[in-house]
């Protein structure tokens, strides 16, 4: 079986998680999360990371928290049609007003002449974009004209950690990123995400509303800043929140194994960007190929991408050959059941396309040039030019 993706917990994480255990450690929320939340940031280049329950999670407390903290000038959040489903849900789930933006050919983020239209259109807060399986979504483009036009760019680097640009990590151009450490993701935690942020009065809030509410996660100067703007008294202080929150907190056992796979981060990318090339060079030039930006020199791709006209006789054929694939994210958002029936149908020249033909390939540190050579050479024979 030549696997999607790997798990990235091993022998030695396990051996150390339990050397850990013997000590009978504190396992909710605690040291070991701050600890692997300073090292995270280190790492990513940022100054603030919040960790959390899944990426998802993530996602979820970047937008209740631009909701709550008065940052947005209207409802109208602008969203990738080529996304992942939790991507989009927290603008919905939220009250929120969701706008679709077609995507691009080349890297499949968006589309940045669509995103103008729409800019020009409806005047949105805010852009949730994609770096879609460890593509740069033209990202400078993209913020340089949301700070002309006053909107904010949240990133979803869920499939993107360690993929950069002028040595710059994804995940630390817009006022918030999201990261996911689901198995199979770059590192994992079994379940975890990571809110990361250069302001330090949004990752605060963040931090509230990550833990129900209330200061407990905050610095003593940010406590007292809430304490003495509302007349908190010192008892109270225990049970008081300022915005309306969840339970999103992961646990210190989780953050432990965390901590040891920040040291595999840069093998990691090394290795999925080599597979990655070598699906490039392997592949038949009749196909699509994704094409990254000038200026990325990381490519830390999360699963290889393609586009053939006979996407289900190829999937068959991979099946077959116990090679698992997957299609490309939940493909166009816009033929979603549950968009259809709170929007109706969308319908995009670029996402429609995805939708009918795009799917992806595994790419995981595990995989040998054998494996990739395995896959290619069943998709040069079965897959068909679009």
């Amino acid at each position: 079986m030549i696997q999607l993706c790997s798990d990235i917990i091993n022998k030695q994480d396990i051996d150390l998680l339990r050397d850990w255990l013997s000590g009978v450690p504190k396992l909710t929320k605690g040291e070991k999360t701050l600890e692997f939340e300073n090292k995270f940031a280190k790492f990513l280049g940022c100054k603030h990371a919040i960790y959390c329950n899944s990426g998802s999670s993530a996602n979820l407390l970047i937008t209740s928290a631009l909701h709550q903290s008065g940052k947005l000038k209207n409802n109208k959040v602008i969203v990738p049609q080529i996304s992942w489903s939790t991507t989009v849900f927290p603008v919905i789930q939220l009250g929120l007003e969701p706008i679709l933006c077609d995507c691009n050919l080349n890297n499949l983020g968006i589309d940045i002449d669509h995103l103008k239209d729409i800019i020009k259109k409806e005047k949105p807060s805010a852009l949730i974009l994609v770096h879609v399986l460890g593509f740069d979504s033209h990202i400078q483009d993209i913020i340089d004209i949301c700070e002309k036009e006053g909107v904010l760019v949240i990133e979803d680097t869920c499939e993107s950690l360690g993929s950069s640009v002028d040595n710059q990590n994804l995940g630390t151009f817009g006022i918030a990123s999201s990261f996911s450490f689901y198995f199979g993701h770059h590192i994992s935690t079994i379940e975890g995400g990571m809110v990361c942020t250069n302001d330090k009065d949004f990752a605060d809030i963040v931090r509230m509303i990550r833990s129900h509410g209330w200061d407990r996660d905050l610095d003593t100067q940010a406590q007292n800043k809430y304490r003495e703007r509302h007349n908190v008294e010192e008892l109270d202080t225990l049970y008081t929140f300022y915005y309306t929150g969840f339970n999103l907190r992961s646990t210190d056992l989780q953050a432990f194994i965390g901590i040891n796979q920040i040291e595999k981060i840069p093998h990691i990318i090394k290795r999925r960007q080599t597979n990655y090339n070598t699906y490039r060079a392997l592949l038949n030039n009749d196909f699509w190929k994704p094409t990254p930006t000038k200026n990325q020199d990381k490519v830390s791709n999360m699963g290889y991408p393609i586009m053939v006209k006979n996407r289900k006789r190829l999937y068959k054929a991979l099946v077959e050959n116990n090679i698992e694939c997957r299609p490309l994210l939940s493909g166009s958002m816009g033929s979603q059941p549950v968009w259809k029936n709170i929007y109706g149908e969308s319908h995009m020249p670029h996402s429609d396309l995805i939708d009918v033909h795009g799917m992806y390939l595994p790419n995981h540190p595990d995989l040998t040039d054998t494996d990739i050579k395995t896959v290619c050479e069943i998709v040069n024979t079965c897959g068909e030019k679009i």
